[in-house]
């Protein structure tokens, strides 16, 4: 179950103020030096997160990015310490993206919910694009599919024109990176990802949805992942060589989002395009 650390007294006191005292905490990931906890209490229930060491700048920058977003009611409270930073957000019931595909690549059902899935992520993401944001760091579990539509999360490398870059360089998963973007998130320099990036992101992220694996068929380019360093695989993929796996469980699916994948960034599909080609594959 977890508990929020001695130290964090003040994020400690929210939480408490908001959930009462005897609420119960699940911790949910901890990675890149900041940990998620759910936090539950009578009929209410919040995320919280707190950054130490590297992870405190993330997680301050995410605040950053809440409070200049101003999505309603998302971020409740946040604060600093010495060396951390904490914040404490809305809980967003229902599954996420990877999750809505779960029937699918367990027992090949489930085809309208996934479906639906994948136009909603499009759209959620193509709204944030409209407002002028880039994610910058999409992945199978940033988009909740909640009753009020999708919310996306983990926002602490999204940005727009005139913000602070993330503070830390190469951000997202390898995997899902453009070539185009691959070899610029190595070293010194934040990884310039724009909306084009995005779109590559996303159809990538709902490539994994589908078939359980990543998009880029290493091993038919003699490629193990697990023996390289993060700089080696990304310069490997910034060659643009790798294809695609040609496993197609889902071919109308897969074939809108290959199109993304294997076009060049000026000619890449954007998110509301993809969200419209998908919208025609509903029966």
């Amino acid at each position: 179950m977890g508990q929020i650390p001695s130290e964090h007294a003040e994020a400690l006191a929210v939480v408490e103020a908001r959930c009462g005292s005897g609420f119960r905490l699940r911790e949910v990931t901890s990675r890149r030096g900041a940990v998620v906890w759910e936090a539950a209490g009578t009929g209410v229930r919040n995320a919280v997160k707190i950054g130490t060491g590297d992870g405190s700048a993330a997680v301050s920058r995410e605040t950053e990015v809440l409070r200049a977003l101003g999505w309603s009611g998302h971020l409740l409270a946040s604060g600093r310490g010495a060396d951390s930073a904490w914040l404490i957000s809305r809980w967003f019931e229902g599954p996420s993206t990877w999750d809505a595909f779960t029937r699918f690549r367990e027992n090949g059902t489930g085809h309208r919910t996934g479906l639906d899935a994948a136009i909603d992520l499009c759209r959620a993401v193509a709204d944030l694009h409209d407002l002028g944001w880039v994610h910058a760091d999409l992945q199978p579990d940033h988009g909740i599919h909640t009753s009020d539509g999708v919310r996306l999360i983990d926002l602490a490398w999204s940005w727009r024109e005139g913000m602070r870059p993330p503070p830390v360089t190469g951000v997202g998963i390898d995997h899902l990176v453009p070539p185009e973007l691959a070899l610029r998130g190595a070293g010194d320099m934040p990884l310039p990802a724009g909306m084009a990036a995005d779109a590559y992101t996303l159809a990538a992220t709902l490539w994994t949805c589908v078939t359980g694996t990543w998009p880029l068929d290493y091993p038919g380019a003699g490629i193990t992942p697990e023996h390289l360093t993060s700089d080696q695989l990304r310069t490997q993929i910034a060659t643009g060589r790798i294809p695609l796996r040609t496993e197609t469980p889902w071919p109308e699916l897969q074939a809108v989002l290959r199109q993304a994948l294997v076009s060049a960034s000026r000619d890449r599909p954007t998110a509301r395009d993809l969200a419209q080609t998908l919208t025609g594959l509903l029966p």
